[in-house]
């Protein structure tokens, strides 16, 4: 007999969401087979589901099932017995729905606080970095590893190349001091900024700055000094999984030189693409990036994450 259990995950276009969605949809699917020992029997979503992102065809394979697992979830999930997986940060996550969890999250640094200890303890706890869970352990708790996948569902190789044959870096993950973008940027533009031969394209952009327009516009202008550079392009948010799929599919190369991730996701989906990579060879990308897909960049050394904003 098969064992019943619970999600509780967010749906949405964001990292988490997509994971959660491709956990979903991979369960759907394959219902037949995964249910002979685990059979989904309810769905707590996090926060409000947007599925925008997902084409026509994925909502209206997932949509049904989603609304079927809330609606079962809300009549008889039983917190005693019935077992969560639960796909979410660490902060907030002491909340449950079960006395059994199951949390699988990422983690980018290096110096966990006591309280993001504290919740890892009192979960049955993953992570997708077995670096992260290296760390984890040397404070005493007990991770597991899950690496995250590729989605083939979302992302394809398709030919998008520029008629002038311009050979195009691709920069990618919202905007943040941990992931490094002003040093790719500067460091690209002294080698390749007055060469027509080469373009380089952002997609950094940050919906969770304050005044994110404003603020993302500012940071775009203050990465390339305020100058009017014919061979970069700011690319604004993009809601669609296949307006992203033509953004990395029209790139030669990824740049991954991020200083702390749990998993980085588009430069990991890039290289299944097939795209040349230019990696730092530190924390998550360990889990992906090897030399025989990627160019590996040593590390130099370690710097403070704090930002004043998303790390303190």
């Amino acid at each position: 007999m098969s064992k019943r259990f619970s999600t509780n995950l967010a749906l949405n276009s964001l990292s988490f969401g997509q994971s959660s969605l491709m956990f979903l949809r991979e369960y759907i699917q394959n219902y037949a087979e995964y249910s002979q020992k685990w059979d989904l029997n309810g769905l707590f979503p996090i926060g409000q589901p947007d599925l925008s992102a997902q084409s026509p065809e994925a909502q209206a394979l997932i949509i049904p099932k989603i609304n079927e697992y809330i609606q079962r979830g809300m009549e008889t999930h039983n917190r005693k017995t019935d077992p969560c997986f639960k796909l979410w940060h660490l902060s907030s996550s002491l909340e449950s729905f079960s006395e059994e969890n199951l949390l699988l999250s990422f983690y980018e640094l290096d110096s966990p606080t006591k309280y993001e200890i504290n919740v890892a303890k009192n979960n049955k706890i993953a992570f997708s970095s077995k670096y992260c869970c290296d760390i984890f352990e040397s404070y005493g708790a007990k991770p597991i590893h899950i690496p995250l996948a590729f989605d083939k569902y979302n992302f394809k190789q398709i030919d998008r190349k520029f008629a002038d044959n311009r050979i195009v870096f691709n920069v990618v993950g919202k905007f943040e001091k941990r992931k490094a973008h002003a040093k790719v940027f500067k460091a690209w533009l002294r080698r390749f900024g007055r060469d027509n031969r080469y373009a380089l394209q952002a997609a950094i952009y940050n919906p969770f700055l304050p005044n994110p327009e404003q603020q993302n516009q500012a940071i775009c202008q203050a990465l390339t000094n305020n100058e009017r550079q014919h061979t970069t392009t700011f690319l604004g948010h993009m809601v669609q999984n296949s307006a992203y799929n033509d953004f990395l599919n029209s790139s030669n190369i990824v740049i991954a030189m991020s200083c702390g991730e749990g998993w980085a996701l588009p430069e990991m989906t890039s290289v299944a693409l097939g795209k040349h990579a230019v990696v730092l060879r530190a924390h998550a990308h360990l889990d992906w990036a090897t030399p025989e897909n990627s160019v590996l960049v040593d590390p130099n050394g370690k710097q403070p994450a704090a930002d004043g904003f998303f790390f303190h």
